[in-house]
């Protein structure tokens, strides 16, 4: 058995120096990171852009198939991706933790591996935070800061009509991914001796472990300047984050089921659990996709990159929000998918 060191024998300052005390610093606004009273952060004439999210413990994650690691390099890339759906690059990031003392400064140390991971791979300094106990479950905090050319930052509320609407990678994995998880924890509820059984279900199970942020595609962008008109990040499914744009940019839109990118791991994986794909497109969430819209204008420039798939067009407000089935049907885009579903 390996050393447990109890968190109350560091103390929370004795704890925060452990977690942070290799931090460097990469980027040129992070002025003043952990170790004073707050950070400073000057991002010379760009505008900023700060979003937030709260994980919380038999809500958001369960512990018994989430490692440590990938759950701590998770709750970075949450963040990360929202920053990014602000056409932004991340710079910094805070991060709050609230442990129970079942939770030892080993458990701790993995967690932060995973923290440190994301922000080396994403090139962004966390530079403060707050440690405090927590009654029972885990709960963690993630505030990202990013820095944006002023005129450059694209809201949800301004697409065209007629605009293209592009989604990036494929999507759905994650939401299969999660009911192989759910699948085993169950079985090994009843019957602990069982080893779980992932099928080789390593493409889905590493979409919902172990996400990535869209920084490739913000690059791309960039590179070929193509400014969206709207974007955001997909974390609660293809249909209700497309309704979250028509909503705000008051507009309806028509998507094409069968222009949907859905991986041939995800598909095969889907059909094990006898539900649609595209339903898993739909309504699954946590893909950490950007769906974006441009003008039909930029195209052509689109075609370059593979990661990218036009999926339909917006339209009229009068028109709503539709989806064009491969069988041709036309129905209602709802938050949960599309009607038929449901029936």
């Amino acid at each position: 058995m390996s050393n447990r060191t109890e968190i109350s024998s560091l103390g929370e300052f004795g704890l925060i120096e452990h977690l942070t005390k290799n931090i460097e610093l990469q980027n040129a606004s992070s002025v003043l990171g952990v170790g004073d009273d707050a950070a400073i952060i000057d991002h010379f004439g760009k505008q900023t852009v700060v979003t937030n999210d709260l994980l919380i413990e038999g809500v958001h994650f369960d512990l018994s198939y989430t490692p440590l690691k990938h759950l701590g390099y998770k709750s970075v890339i949450v963040n990360l991706s929202d920053i990014y759906a602000m056409n932004a690059i991340p710079t910094q990031i805070t991060l709050s933790i609230g442990i129970s003392n079942r939770f030892s400064v080993e458990a701790l140390d993995e967690f932060y591996e995973g923290v440190y991971l994301a922000c080396q791979k994403y090139g962004v300094d966390l530079i403060g935070g707050d440690t405090t106990s927590s009654q029972k479950g885990l709960i963690i905090s993630v505030t990202a800061i990013g820095e944006v050319t002023p005129d450059k930052f694209v809201k949800r509320s301004t697409a065209q009509k007629g605009d293209l609407i592009c989604v990036s990678g494929d999507l759905g994995a994650a939401y299969v991914g999660l009911l192989f998880l759910e699948r085993e924890r169950k079985i090994f509820q009843e019957s602990p001796g069982v080893q779980p059984d992932l099928e080789n279900e390593t493409y889905v199970i590493g979409r919902l472990l172990k996400p990535e942020a869209r920084k490739d595609i913000i690059e791309f962008l960039s590179a070929e300047e193509i400014l969206p008109t709207a974007m955001i990040d997909i974390s609660d499914g293809l249909s209700s984050e497309i309704l979250h744009i028509c909503k705000q940019s008051n507009l309806g839109c028509v998507l094409y089921e069968e222009k949907i990118p859905i991986n041939e791991n995800m598909k095969k994986a889907a059909f094990k659990f006898e539900i649609d794909p595209t339903a898993c497109a739909l309504s699954g969430g946590e893909d950490y996709e950007l769906l974006f819209t441009i003008p039909q204008s930029e195209y052509d420039k689109l075609v370059l990159n593979e990661q990218i798939s036009v999926v339909g067009y917006m339209t009229e407000p009068e028109q709503g929000a539709h989806i064009v089935t491969k069988g041709g049907g036309k129905h209602k885009i709802t938050a949960q998918g599309w009607n038929h579903l449901n029936h």
